[in-house]
């Protein structure tokens, strides 16, 4: 099938998240734990020798497992946020891009965040609470919520990067091409487009979208309903279909 068959411009249906790149799946189980139990009746002398009582792992709760995280900070103090975690050992990803201005009568290369207010970082959801809800060195810092309803109810909860976007993310932010797009929101455009994987080019490996978006095809990486990332022109023959 031609990539160009998948990028059709009809459709605007909202909803439709990413998708995994997983073929099958595999077995996490831990092997049960088992203990021998030796003991002998008093009246009957039978000895008990190899029963086995199986005990099941404890699971782990979620808060307890290590995701990437969307970090949002207040008046423009990203920068400032991330420099604080990544010293204290937490591994964090600031996107950013390079501009020249004119500062001052003088051309200057400044570096700016490219998404205002927001980082990314690494670990359990307990352990970034600690730098959170940090009121005396981070009182700027916060979580990016993902906000639901569940029957009358509004929940928000972390909003989880799933690591094969954060990997994407990463790829086209350092990738040199100029006509990359941010959008600091959800496009629906690409919501609806065919999960590919890029095996050639500039934005080899990224995992994404493809849709027709400003005139040219490209794959975009959706970011919850916070951003959306998307590559340059990327031509059909560089383009693997997701199942």
């Amino acid at each position: 099938m031609k990539v160009d068959e998948w990028t059709s411009n009809d459709g605007h249906t909202l909803g439709g998240g990413e998708f995994p790149p997983c073929a099958g799946l595999t077995s996490n189980a831990l092997p049960e734990a088992q203990s021998t139990v030796s003991a002998e009746s008093s009246q009957t002398g039978v000895s008990t020798r190899n029963a086995h009582i199986a005990s099941k792992p404890k699971a782990q709760k979620e808060d307890e497992i290590p995701h990437w995280y969307a970090l949002r900070t207040t008046y423009g103090r990203e920068k400032k946020a991330y420099d604080y975690l990544t010293a204290k050992g937490i591994t964090a990803f600031y996107p950013t891009i390079n501009s020249v201005k004119l500062i001052n009568g003088k051309r200057k290369v400044v570096t700016e965040s490219r998404l205002p207010n927001i980082f990314f970082a690494y670990g359990t959801e307990e352990q970034l609470k600690t730098f959170v809800y940090d009121n005396v060195n981070l009182p700027f810092l916060r979580f990016y919520y993902r906000h639901e309803h569940v029957g009358s109810r509004a929940i928000k909860t972390p909003l989880i990067v799933p690591k094969y976007q954060m990997e994407s993310l990463k790829i086209i932010c350092e990738a040199e091409a100029s006509d990359i797009i941010v959008s600091l929101s959800s496009v629906p455009n690409f919501q609806t487009g065919q999960m590919v994987r890029v095996v050639d080019g500039a934005f080899k490996g990224i995992i994404g979208r493809v849709k027709r978006w400003q005139g040219q095809q490209r794959v975009g990486v959706i970011i919850g309903d916070m951003a959306t990332f998307a590559t340059a022109y990327v031509p059909s023959a560089f383009l693997e279909k997701i199942d």
